[in-house]
């Protein structure tokens, strides 16, 4: 590895030349180091499972962005260098998130978040036996962030579980015992 100073041509070059040298900036300085090969070790389990995840994300986007709606859709949240295609494996790669459940009276109360867009929350009410009372969609309030759902009861000793799912499909499921 060399540390390159105050050379005219390098100051604007990077990446790698032929299968011998890559050019890299790292902390404001301008690396020139041997090309890497690939790994010789085995990957872990972790890396197994997030290369899985990538398959899985890119196959949705290449999918997905066939529909002009939602194309346009994902094209309008790309930034500079970035494209439907981009964001639709970004959305696919991450499950929304369930921030909070709270009860006003007889309504569940969920506030559900994506980077890009929470398609729906279901609601299950469960009793102390584990028996589905009831079910069913939330609705989304005016925030676009809250989730409500009317409930018929809510039974002492049972439970509540949210099902928030984003556009390409991902699941997140939070449950909160009633008291």
């Amino acid at each position: 590895m060399a540390l390159v100073k105050d050379n005219i041509l390098l100051q604007v070059v990077r990446g790698t030349l032929g299968d011998q040298i890559t050019i890299y900036e790292r902390n404001g300085q301008i690396i020139m180091a041997k090309k890497r090969g690939p790994s010789k070790k085995k990957p872990t389990k972790k890396q197994l499972e997030a290369r899985y995840k990538m398959q899985v994300a890119a196959a949705y986007a290449r999918v997905i962005i066939q529909d002009p709606e939602i194309k346009a859709y994902y094209k309008s949240l790309a930034g500079p260098g970035q494209n439907a295609y981009n964001m639709a494996v970004k959305d696919a790669y991450k499950s929304p998130e369930v921030q909070n459940i709270r009860f006003e009276e007889s309504t569940v109360v969920v506030t559900a978040k994506d980077e890009f867009r929470v398609a729906e929350v279901d609601v299950r009410v469960v009793d102390a036996a584990g028996d589905i009372l009831e079910r069913g969609k939330a609705v989304l309030g005016r925030n676009s962030v809250e989730w409500y759902y009317k409930a018929a009861s809510l039974p002492v000793g049972g439970k509540v579980i949210v099902v928030a799912v984003d556009l390409p499909g991902n699941e997140t499921v939070r449950e909160v015992k009633l008291e």
